[in-house]
């Protein structure tokens, strides 16, 4: 197991820079986030031009990580894969492609993105939707040899009353997007605020998940009892504004992540846990941005070994 972090939090940066910090940080890997230049998520980063890249670029992006001794883990490009605008799914479709088409001449194993959700219809409507729109993309990635890893992210944002935006939210949902071919990768957070344990969720699941995700949750539960399990309603400043929890670098929130890392370790995996920063705290400047992931990586370089 290797210990990284998704380059998104660092959206100004360019690769270079954030590669060689990364290193001097005693990071190993990078999960690189390759949104295209101008989309419509306001924390997009674009630190690989997919769009426009080829042999030469890839063999750029190789030397640079030989260079500081760093792996790349996955591209990653988290984006609405249900859109009910059919022209836009069309074009994130388009982009999964690029991603995937980059990762075969990288040699990187998976792209990450979302299945999504058709905010108009029920989950039901969206799992028949999600069997039509998805295989076509496993069935391009697997011809490369490249596997499309889902995150369970809730995506709550995206839903106008902050249901879940992303139907991957569940174990129940995992194993059926498994048979669609699709893998997971997995982050605790998520599970920790929807009441579900991500020990004993993560636990049958490994060999199913090629690369993670670290990110950890702070829950208030009085400010829960004010608002429900939804989160604020009328008082919702953002789409993000749920008011009882809010995301965390790993060792300031409550996901067990000595009994996560044990339980990847239990289940065979080999991959890179890689640290989603969007902790609100340690965000704002580079600087504080840059605190929040040498925190994170001082509570989980003791639990990996070698």
């Amino acid at each position: 197991m290797k210990l990284g972090f998704l380059t998104a939090c660092l959206p100004e940066l360019p690769l270079p820079d954030i590669a060689a910090w990364a290193a001097d940080a005693g990071y190993e890997a990078l999960e690189v986030a390759v949104w295209p230049s101008t989309g419509s998520r306001d924390f997009e980063a674009s630190h690989i031009d997919v769009a426009n890249f080829g042999a030469g670029e890839a063999e750029q992006v190789g030397e640079l990580f030989e260079k500081h001794g760093l792996t790349l883990s996955s591209l990653a490009y988290y984006e609405n894969n249900l859109h009910p605008d059919e022209a836009r799914r069309a074009e994130i479709a388009a982009h999964v492609k690029r991603a995937v088409d980059a990762a075969a001449l990288l040699g990187v194993e998976t792209v990450g993105t979302f299945i999504g959700r058709h905010p108009g219809l029920s989950v039901k409507e969206n799992v028949e939707l999600a069997e039509r729109v998805l295989p076509p993309l496993v069935e391009y990635a697997g011809e490369r040899d490249v596997k499309i890893i889902i995150e369970n992210c809730v995506m709550e944002g995206w839903h106008p009353d902050g249901y879940p935006g992303n139907i991957a939210y569940s174990p129940e949902l995992w194993e059926w997007m498994f048979s669609l071919g699709l893998y997971l990768n997995y982050d605790p957070s998520h599970l920790l605020w929807l009441g579900i344990d991500p020990v004993t969720a993560l636990k049958p699941y490994v060999d199913r998940i090629p690369h993670a995700q670290a990110k950890d949750a702070q829950l208030d539960p009085a400010a829960r009892n004010r608002y429900g399990f939804f989160g604020k309603t009328i008082t919702r400043e953002h789409p993000w504004d749920e008011g009882w929890w809010r995301y965390r670098v790993p060792g300031r929130g409550q996901v067990d992540w000595s009994g996560v890392v044990d339980a990847l370790y239990e289940g065979g995996f080999t991959g890179v846990l890689s640290v989603e920063h969007e902790d609100p705290v340690w965000s704002g400047t580079e600087a504080k941005v840059k605190q929040g992931l040498e925190i994170a990586h001082r509570t989980l370089r003791p639990l990996i070994t070698g």
